[in-house]
């Protein structure tokens, strides 16, 4: 890894803002980083309302949208909600039809099959809603370059409320509304919500039409920041406040779904990080293995016997992903040894017996391992479907463009993409990719970065300290949990690599007089020899709580070691 320590604020900046919040400089330190500079943004970054949320009204098409959806509901007609098969689109479709249902009856989900129909709208879910008598589709998470679909729907007389947050191409669908904060012509104030969150600010919208208030969405905000630690969408802004309080509905009140979900795994006070690695695989599960009508059902369900039966199955299909995710993982790093490609700028893997629907967690994996742009293909159909990840810094999207000739179909975000290709093309696409890539991606990149935010001295770690720290929370992109860096750290000599495979590194530090500290170093065995040999190293972490046999005590947890 590079290490980076990020640049310290003017010190008049910090004295003063220290001097405004009354406290410690360090702190203020952290907070100016952020980009929080004044006592006004301080008191909303600590002390989140959702009064800050946006207006929804500010958003492109709201307007519209709400109308037709009240048209919809005052005829009577049949209303669709379409969402796509990962956690964001479940999620979605979860919140708006269980929100619509709470005062109309006459309204349907649907997910398409990640295997018969692919991402977004499809041909068969308008036909679906063709026969079934729907005359609205309301789409969440996807149609944003559905044009022809869209098009097909409105010669069959359905209409669309497209709820999308990727990028748009350069025409927009024919839909009633486009409600996408990344339109060019969408001044809403804040870009960065998810699909499950261009979801709820409908139902604001439609809340605030109805004469209704936040105290009647809160309920719904469990949904809104599974969907945002899902997604690896900044938490910043209105994410932020979103995660906050759906964080404290998971908490106290968690749906019948949830409830389900954590009984199996016993686990209680969930981080975001709990979200992300405990709750949203297992929705995703659904749709990888099986279907995402499963999710949505799950995340819908009030009887709680009902709930524990869909968990226990979900759970089933988690087991069978891991499976699934490990076995084509290691085939993949496999291939790439045996093809000699362990010096390329990119990793583009592909065989046709891979299941589609945990490819994008092996592109994750090898992104990890070999650390570049990551493509893996498998067939499906007549044509192969890829899953792509990037490194921080590059954009994936913009690198896809560049091989647009070899495309089919492509669609996503600057860090994670989906795309479909004939397999006549794939080697000429694969060529065309590790070009595109090596002209454009600063090599730098290429190596992992550790963005330190600050060198502290061990004791300077207090439970006082790591209180305050707490409260930056929650942390994700944007706001990450703050990295420190401590030089001068010996082993007291209890060091030694842990685990089932050895893998990991467990030292018990500490720096000259300083208090000792337990740290867990995970997949760090390799620095056994750096950090146990009884020399001074200095060593990258966050600070955590390690809660044994009902004690708690401060640990860290080292990211990385160096002489």
């Amino acid at each position: 890894m590079r290490w980076t320590l990020l640049p310290k604020p003017e010190s008049s900046q910090i004295a003063q803002l220290s001097k405004e919040l009354g406290v410690d400089p360090f702190i203020t330190t952290l907070l100016l980083q952020r980009g929080i500079d004044t006592f006004e943004a301080a008191k909303k970054f600590f002390r989140p309302s959702l009064d800050d949320l946006h207006d929804p009204y500010l958003m492109k098409d709201m307007d519209r949208a709400v109308e037709r959806i009240e048209k919809a509901i005052a005829k009577g007609e049949n209303i669709l909600v379409f969402g796509d098969y990962d956690v964001d689109g479940t999620t979605a479709v979860a919140l708006m039809s269980s929100y619509l249902k709470s005062y109309y009856p006459n309204v349907a989900t649907y997910i398409p099959d990640r295997y018969e129909e692919g991402y977004g709208v499809s041909y068969q879910g308008i036909d679906f809603a063709e026969d079934n008598g729907f005359t609205l589709i309301i789409a969440l998470d996807c149609g944003i370059k559905a044009i022809e679909k869209v098009t097909y729907a409105k010669e069959r007389g359905i209409d669309f409320i497209i709820c999308d947050h990727h990028r748009p191409g350069d025409t927009l669908p024919e839909a009633i509304a486009v409600l996408d904060p990344k339109r060019a012509d969408c001044n809403y104030p804040y870009d960065e919500l998810c699909g499950c969150g261009v979801g709820f600010k409908l139902v604001q919208a439609l809340a605030q039409h109805r004469g209704q208030s936040m105290d009647d969405l809160i309920l719904y905000l469990d949904l809104v920041a599974t969907a945002i630690g899902a997604d690896i969408v900044p938490i910043t802004g209105e994410n932020r406040i979103l995660a906050y309080f759906g964080l404290k509905v998971i908490n106290s009140n968690p749906r019948t779904g949830f409830k389900a979900i954590l009984n199996q795994v016993k686990k209680e006070s969930l981080t975001i990080t709990d979200v992300v690695f405990i709750i949203a695989p297992r929705i995703n599960a659904a749709g990888r293995m099986k279907h995402g009508n499963h999710a949505v059902a799950l995340l819908t369900e009030t009887d709680l016997e009902k709930a524990v039966e869909f968990a226990a199955e979900i759970e089933g299909f988690n087991s069978d992903r891991r499976a699934a995710d490990q076995q084509i993982t290691e085939e993949a790093l496999q291939l790439i040894i045996a093809n000699e490609e362990q010096d390329r700028m990119t990793t583009v893997v592909y065989k046709d017996s891979w299941h589609k629907g945990v490819i994008g967690i092996v592109a994750s994996r090898l992104t990890e391992t070999y650390y570049r742009p990551t493509l893996v293909f498998t067939k499906n159909g007549e044509k192969l479907a890829a899953s792509a990840r990037s490194v921080k810094g590059f954009d994936v999207y913009n690198a896809l463009e560049g091989c647009a000739e070899y495309i089919e179909q492509f669609g996503g975000h600057k860090y994670a993409a989906g795309l479909t290709l004939l397999e006549k093309d794939y080697e000429n696409f694969k060529k065309a990719f590790e070009q595109v890539v090596a002209e454009t991606i600063d090599p730098k990149l290429l190596t992992p970065e550790l963005k330190i935010d600050a060198e502290i001295d061990l004791q300077e770690i207090t439970p006082k300290f790591y209180r305050i720290l707490k409260q930056f929370g929650p942390f994700g992109p944007g706001n990450m949990t703050p990295v420190f860096m401590t030089q001068g750290v010996q082993d007291v000599g209890y060091g030694k690599t842990v685990g089932a495979d050895n893998s990991h590194l467990r030292l018990v530090v500490k720096q000259g007089n300083s208090p000792q500290f337990t740290g867990i170093g995970f997949g760090m065995a390799e620095k056994e020899a750096i950090a146990c040999n009884g020399h001074l190293f200095k060593m990258a972490y966050v600070i955590d709580e390690n809660e044994w046999q009902g004690n708690v005590s401060l640990q860290l947890r080292i990211k990385d070691i160096m002489k």
